[in-house]
């Protein structure tokens, strides 16, 4: 039976139009003005790797976005596109059943540099460019809304209640990959690409995460929470492979994504400050007080989520010696500070997955954060960690990553940290 989508697309002033008429999965009519080359007759993925005028093109990449489908086919890779070098390299070593997909995602359209941000409208356009300059389909899934009720609103909401939420790590854990997945399934794809740095190993018949060979652009952390299910249908191509190397490589393949600059990280800030951000989205600026450990009044704060464990700047105190931000305390709007000495703690709850039963791993308790050897005694609902030596600034809301040599073995968000 055949079934009639429609597309559009604007920018400023102006605006595209296509109409679709599909039957299985094949166009029988179209209205498509703008495109290379006439549309009926196309499969739907023949049609999504036939470029046009960028608008044309916009219009006819949203008509096909639910509809796009197809048999499984042998060799098939579905590489997910962020429009940078990486996943631009994935995708020409993904070969010529290759299919491109990028998800647009939320922005918050009163940042700075929006165009910067890896599910840009602009980041979108350089992805579908690079796979039509290869021959190959290219899809984006418009996920705007979904993406902001799952990543934003819980990001918004962990900061009022004072905690510090990772939402780059919720974004692949609870979002992204899932959708991926499900996409690559749909157009029968054996399986997903990705332009992440990490590699993928068996350990006692799961299939998990684990750290790439250069260490500088290892993404382990920042996949740790996608479920080993879904890692079923996944390849990390470049993670035994060097940044400076994937470069070469784009240069010598003679695609454009080689000059390209790095995407940045918490896309939907669009290059924003996360304070200001939450301002915008009417998080609330109660007063409270400001204490010491004995409980002492020293000051006053607008707002417990403009503070994080390990800060010292914007306190507002006079004090004879510098004190961080140690904790906050919701339930009284209460934000306690202290001395440096006060900061490292020894004892982590999570709550998350253990992939493995380990008695002893390395825990990571921030991206950015050296890795610390760690007991590990498995709860009810995730883990609880003793650390062999205190770590300044352990932030609850941030994930905890466990790892067992390179492998993660667990993850989990970090509850309460403790002296």
């Amino acid at each position: 039976m055949a079934v009639e989508t429609i597309g559009d697309a604007a920018r400023g002033e102006r605006y595209a139009h296509v109409r679709l008429v599909v039957d299985g999965e094949t166009i029988v009519e179209a209205a498509a003005p703008g495109m290379a080359r006439p549309l009926v007759g196309l499969t739907l993925l023949e049609a999504a790797a036939v470029p046009g005028e960028t608008l044309a093109a916009d219009a006819v990449a949203n008509a096909l976005a639910n509809v796009v489908r197809s048999e499984r086919r042998p060799g098939r890779i579905a590489v997910a596109m962020s429009g940078g070098v990486d996943s631009a390299v994935a995708l020409h070593r993904a070969g010529s059943e290759a299919v491109g997909v990028t998800l647009r995602l939320w922005l918050d359209p009163a940042g700075p540099s929006a165009e910067r941000a890896c599910c840009s409208p602009d980041a979108v356009i350089r992805a579908r460019e690079t796979c039509h300059a290869l021959g190959l389909a290219h899809v984006t899934l418009d996920l705007r809304e979904a993406f902001r009720d799952v990543v934003v609103d819980h990001f918004v909401a962990g900061y009022a209640s004072g905690t510090t939420p990772n939402p780059c790590m919720r974004c692949n854990g609870a979002f992204r990959f899932a959708a991926l997945v499900a996409f690559a399934q749909r157009v029968g794809a054996d399986s997903l690409w990705t332009g992440h740095y990490a590699r993928l190993v068996e350990r006692e018949g799961r299939r998990l995460v684990a750290r790439a060979a250069d260490p500088a652009k290892d993404q382990s952390y920042m996949l740790a929470t996608v479920e080993p299910e879904l890692l079923e249908r996944v390849e990390f191509p470049l993670g035994g492979a060097h940044k400076a190397d994937v470069r070469a490589e784009a240069a010598s393949a003679g695609l454009e994504a080689a000059r390209r600059a790095e995407s940045q990280e918490a896309c939907f800030l669009a290059g924003d400050d996360y304070r200001t951000f939450l301002g915008r989205q009417g998080v609330g600026s109660t007063q409270g007080a400001i204490v010491d450990e004995a409980g002492t009044e020293l000051g006053r704060h607008d707002g417990l989520w403009r503070f994080t464990p390990g800060q010292r700047r914007g306190l507002g105190l006079a004090t004879p010696q510098p004190v961080y931000a140690l904790r906050a305390e919701p339930e009284t709007n209460t934000l306690v500070v202290g001395p440096r000495t006060s900061l490292g703690c020894r004892r982590v709850v999570a709550h998350g997955n253990l992939h493995l039963s380990v008695g002893r791993a390395e825990a990571k308790l921030r991206y950015r954060s050296a890795a610390v050897g760690a007991t590990v005694e498995p709860t009810a609902s995730g883990f609880a960690l003793t650390l062999d030596e205190p770590v300044d600034a352990v932030a609850p809301g941030q994930v905890a990553v466990l790892y067992d040599d390179d492998v993660v073995v667990g993850a989990g968000v970090i509850e309460t940290a403790t002296g």
